[in-house]
């Protein structure tokens, strides 16, 4: 299968690149700076944020092969720290990577997939995009908006051979905690004394979490099936166990065991 990966310099994308190339597939990434080659995956020079330069990508892609048939949208930062310090132009970014990130790889993507008659579209959401995590709240306001685009785009296409599935991790262990750009200023402990105990925990999950591996491990499995379903919750049976009580306890009780979790 032809496959394209956003975002595959480090963690996921690079773990799930490296994965699908040993599978024997043919794999395209998707970087923004010169790193380490991965062989067997053929890199494109493209920021998501850039459309002029996804447009050129996917043009090259196209002339080199002539069809898709796996797009896998992993390219993704994250802003840390309380919603009160986020500035507009902040979360402006935090959605325009995250999410129109996404819309602009999809809006070349659906036309191949829809004209051939078949197609996967993966898009990687997080537990942060089901639930809102606090001091994350950028983030998941993001991945919400994954979830809740990817929701419509499975129905426009039902019937055409696309199916899309959204993968939604848990906490794994990966450069993105190191990457999380913070708009905390020095004083934050004034406004919000649980901010410093609930990142050291927030961190002691992350570096403490899955490698990418296992989720490569499972994408692999994935693309191969015939009929993906609409999402996979790949997590720690603790954090599974809070996706399936998201929706089964009422608000109040789910937010307080939420927040005895994250120590507000």
């Amino acid at each position: 299968m032809v496959i394209l990966v956003t975002g595959v310099s480090s963690g996921f994308g690079k773990a799930i690149a490296t994965r699908l190339a040993k599978d024997g597939h043919k794999v395209y990434g998707t970087v923004r700076r010169h790193v380490e080659p991965i062989d067997g995956v053929t890199y494109l020079n493209a920021d998501v944020q850039d459309e002029a330069a996804v447009a050129d990508a996917f043009a090259q892609l196209m002339a080199a092969e002539g069809r898709l048939d796996v797009f896998i949208n992993n390219a993704g930062m994250g802003i840390g720290g309380p919603l009160e310090y986020c500035t507009p132009s902040e979360v402006a970014r935090q959605m325009d990577v995250n999410f129109m990130g996404m819309v602009r790889w999809i809006s070349h993507v659906v036309p191949v997939m829809r004209r051939q008659g078949s197609g996967k579209i993966f898009c990687m959401s997080s537990i942060g995009g089901l639930m809102g995590l606090p001091y994350q709240g950028a983030y998941s306001a993001s991945k919400f908006a994954v979830e809740g685009y990817c929701e419509s785009l499975r129905l426009e296409l039902r019937g055409t051979g696309v199916s899309v599935t959204v993968i939604e991790p848990g906490d794994f262990s990966t450069d993105f905690t190191a990457k999380r750009k913070s708009v905390c200023p020095a004083d934050v402990a004034q406004a919000y004394p649980s901010y410093e105990r609930s990142l050291a925990g927030i961190e002691k999950d992350e570096t403490g979490g899955l490698k990418p591996e296992f989720l490569a491990d499972k994408i692999s499995r994935i693309v191969r099936k015939r009929k993906p379903a609409y999402n996979y919750v790949v997590a720690s049976f603790l954090q599974r166990l809070a996706v399936f009580a998201k929706w089964l306890l009422p608000k109040p009780v789910f937010a307080w065991i939420l927040s005895l979790y994250y120590n507000l």
